[in-house]
């Protein structure tokens, strides 16, 4: 199964909206979420800092503190 990642931070609100949004797209075309809580690694924590949440795919950045629902889409829609 495709998946995503979903770096966030606990008790985030933007980062819960964001899963909120994302949860019925991935769902709706058989894709997963892989959440990583950034301050689980302190490598991710200066990386991000406050800078979340922050959606990926493949090593790559598809948006950051706002889901850009065209480019997910875009890449749910792919074979």
């Amino acid at each position: 199964m495709r998946a995503l990642t979903l770096y966030h931070r606990e008790g985030c609100h933007l980062c819960e909206a964001m899963e909120r949004e994302l949860l019925p797209l991935l769902a709706a075309h058989g894709w997963r979420l892989e959440r990583v809580d950034v301050d689980s690694d302190p490598g991710l924590a200066a990386r991000y800092g406050l800078d979340v949440p922050v959606l990926a795919h493949d090593g790559r950045e598809l948006c950051r503190h706002r889901l850009d629902r065209a480019a997910v889409e875009a890449l749910l829609e792919r074979p």
